[in-house]
């Protein structure tokens, strides 16, 4: 008597993974051509591939040539077409392809809708290297036009006291621009935007009117700021004018320094940018320095080799044109027109 056996267990799939029909080859992600799905589309919301072929721009025949492909690429139609002048109607599994495909139209429209506000700098991230009396004095104005003009972008600023690290920073690519005082670098590009003469702040009362001459300052006492190499520039400059600086008293804040001459511990030698905020303080005199010393450069400094986005240059721009304004406005300020 013969007894009957039990067939084997078919093999088990890996998870996740669903089995092919008799005769069918897996689907590959890169066959589902976004055109295809497209033109899918415009044929399931026109009902007829005429109709979809006037909303594409495209011949009829290459409506049909398009969704024939589509099927193919899946192996079963995807419209049940009546013929004559009758609309298409989806399949369950046209159905189901339309679900799936709305999704990821939506996200590929939106991506493409990012990318384009990325080019015209709308949208996006800048990061820019900042000076204290640059931050103070003229990033303000700088920034409110900014996001005037474009309040989706991402604007990230970084203040350092030592302008050799703003550079380090520009040529490891985390800013994609910076101000610079004098800066440069053979691997940078750069623009100069505004020439800021240097002048002399004092208690009110302790000087007269005109201009101080460098032996009052040699006179000291003086108040400056912590070494560095903008720091440093000054007293070279100082030296060459005849002027042995010594200082009672340095900070790395621009307003200490002020408030110091304002309490009358001694004179301070500040760029003219640095002091725009005191011009109406009845405290404090403001003076040219006789003979002045070379003024300092500000400058815009990027990359040589790497183009600036739509928006860094909107931002270079954007500077230009406020460090123009200022120097107009203050004409010891005398903005750069080389």
């Amino acid at each position: 008597m013969a007894t009957a056996t039990t067939p084997p267990a078919p093999p088990r799939l890996p998870a996740g993974t669903a089995p092919a029909a008799q005769g069918s080859e897996p689907i590959r992600v890169r066959d589902l051509d976004t055109r295809l799905l497209l033109t899918f589309r415009a044929v399931a919301a026109e009902g007829t591939f005429g109709r979809a072929a006037t909303r594409l721009g495209y011949t009829q025949s290459a409506v049909s040539q398009q969704i024939a492909a589509l099927e193919k690429v899946l192996g079963a139609d995807v419209f049940d077409r009546p013929g004559g002048p009758k609309p298409v109607q989806l399949t369950p599994l046209g159905g189901l392809l339309l679900e799936r495909t709305q999704d990821l139209l939506a996200i590929l429209e939106s991506i493409a809708t990012d990318v384009q506000h990325y080019r015209t700098g709308d949208l996006g991230r800048i990061d820019v290297g900042t000076i204290q009396s640059i931050s103070t004095a003229l990033l303000p104005t700088i920034l409110r036009r900014m996001k005037a003009e474009r309040p989706g972008l991402d604007m990230r600023l970084e203040e350092r006291y030592e302008e050799t690290e703003l550079i380090d920073r520009v040529l490891a690519g985390d800013l994609d621009l910076t101000f610079l005082v004098n800066g440069d670098a053979p691997a940078l590009q750069r623009i100069d935007v505004l020439v800021d003469p240097y002048v002399v702040l004092a208690r009110a009362g302790d000087v007269g009117p005109g201009a101080i001459g460098v032996q009052r300052l040699a006179a000291g006492p003086l108040i400056g700021q912590v070494a560095s190499t903008c720091q440093d520039d000054i007293d070279d400059k100082l030296r060459a004018a005849g002027c042995d600086p010594d200082y009672v008293f340095r900070s790395a804040d621009n307003g200490v320094v002020i408030s110091m001459v304002r309490a009358g511990l001694g004179l301070a030698l500040l760029p003219r940018l640095a002091v725009l905020d005191e011009l109406d303080d009845p405290r404090l005199a403001i003076r040219t320095l006789d003979p002045p010393i070379p003024a300092r450069v500000l400058r815009l400094a990027w990359r040589r080799d790497r183009e600036l986005s739509a928006a860094a240059a909107r931002f270079r721009t954007i500077a230009i044109e406020v460090a123009a304004e200022l120097g107009h406005r203050h004409p010891i300020l005398s903005p750069n027109v080389a």
